[in-house]
């Protein structure tokens, strides 16, 4: 039986998010329930981005110190998923533990843009709103 996805990148994206960054979850305890919907640890070989709204096509990426001395093979890693049709943003760890409503906003407005932008009084919607709990 031939895989699609490698079997290792999808155990590893499982690992990864069973044992989140306390960035990646802030952000994501903020962005879960709204629409459009975001993934945690999408597997686009030969990598794993952090967050991703498929919709969009927008990728998100949590960088922390270790990211100063790999700041090459960040850029091909953009590069590469730019040539297929998605839109690469970085956030610093610090950055996103700091303010992570701020944080969370940015991702919502990138997301926005990706899918057209947005009027400056647009019509309500769902876009962008979170979802209701549903009771039990």
């Amino acid at each position: 039986m031939r895989h699609r996805i490698d079997p290792e990148l999808t155990a590893r994206a499982r690992e990864l998010r069973n044992n989140p960054t306390p960035a990646e979850a802030a952000i994501w305890r903020l962005l879960s329930r709204h629409r459009p919907a975001f993934t945690r640890e999408r597997v686009i070989a030969p990598f794993i981005i952090d967050l991703t709204c498929r919709q969009a096509k927008l990728g998100i990426e949590f960088d922390g110190s270790q990211h100063l001395q790999a700041i090459e093979p960040d850029e091909r890693r953009s590069a590469y998923l730019s040539r297929r049709g998605w839109h690469i943003i970085r956030l610093w760890n610090s950055d996103a533990l700091c303010n992570p409503e701020g944080a969370a906003q940015h991702i919502l407005l990138e997301a926005a843009e990706c899918l057209g932008g947005t009027h400056p009084q647009p019509l309500p919607s769902r876009e962008g709103r979170e979802r209701r709990l549903r009771s039990r």
